[in-house]
């Protein structure tokens, strides 16, 4: 049976406190939200806090609305929210894209937004999503509020930039005319982690690519982002050769490793594959 070691438990009733508890007990304190990240870690040993703050029951970081031409999404937002906004649905089509591939309704129903992305589990869907969409992470502490861009959050596998004693409270999503997104995923079975997934978003100014993001997930591609080939795509006419292309350029700057999902090979292909496919997608919802 595989169970945690000795951890104290405490429960934050406003952001506030919860952060004077994790900051008393340094690094030694994480964060409870949903659980389904850390507790499986937990009885595994592979993560082994001293202290638990629980802060599920801040309904003031559970929240989807617009300002300033964003869509802002609170960390404790549950997966189930995210799908079911109408709102994201319309603007940013490659978040429920996601969102439907994500786990099952269990999950999705518990599971928070900020908790997948703090877990930086490498095969992540919704941090390759952000990564494309260029979000902004809101990152609060005692010293105040800091904004980190998606693409910095994370630092590794299973590492983010979030210091002891600070929480992860807002993603801020651009919000942008004439774009168009989706995400394309490929699993060994229903809610499986990624194979290998891609998500592309693309703004048009007539026939032209004005601007492109690429994220990609389970394929080693540093900061779940493909650069190289959004580069490549900027100012290029939107169509399939395009895409083609950008999709074996972003394969080549992955770095897949050979898991009982796949070999590296296989990987690196799919790579190409589902960001050909989610750029075509992406254009064709612009």
């Amino acid at each position: 049976m595989q169970v945690p070691t000795h951890v104290e438990y405490e429960r934050a009733s406003s952001v506030d406190e919860a952060l004077e508890m994790l900051s008393r007990a340094g690094g030694e304190a994480r964060p409870l939200a949903g659980g389904h990240s850390l507790i499986p870690m937990m009885k595994l040993r592979l993560a082994q806090p001293e202290l638990l703050v629980d802060i599920s029951g801040l309904t003031e970081l559970s929240y989807i609305n617009v300002a300033d031409a964003e869509l802002r999404v609170g960390a404790l937002t549950r997966h189930a929210q995210l799908l079911d906004s109408a709102v994201a649905g319309e603007r940013l089509p490659i978040v429920h894209d996601a969102e439907r591939v994500i786990a099952d309704p269990i999950v999705r129903n518990w599971g928070t937004i900020g908790g997948s992305l703090c877990q930086a589990d490498p095969s992540e869907d919704l941090s390759a999503v952000l990564a494309a969409l260029r979000a902004t992470a809101v990152i609060r502490g005692a010293g105040g509020v800091r904004t980190v861009p998606a693409r910095e959050f994370h630092a590794g596998p299973y590492e983010t930039v979030v210091e002891p004693g600070e929480l992860l409270v807002e993603l801020r999503i651009p919000l942008t005319a004439n774009t168009g997104s989706a995400y394309e995923k490929v699993e060994r079975r229903v809610g499986d982690w990624s194979v290998a997934a891609a998500g592309a978003v693309l703004t048009l100014a007539g026939e032209l690519i004005e601007d492109a993001g690429i994220g990609l997930t389970a394929v080693g591609a540093p900061h779940f982002c493909a650069p190289e080939a959004e580069e490549f795509l900027r100012g290029r006419r939107a169509g399939e050769e395009a895409f083609t292309t950008a999709g074996q350029i972003a394969a080549e700057h992955s770095n897949p490793v050979a898991d009982q999902r796949g070999p590296e090979d296989y990987k690196r292909h799919l790579a190409a594959e589902l960001t050909t496919r989610a750029l075509r997608k992406a254009f064709e919802r612009a």
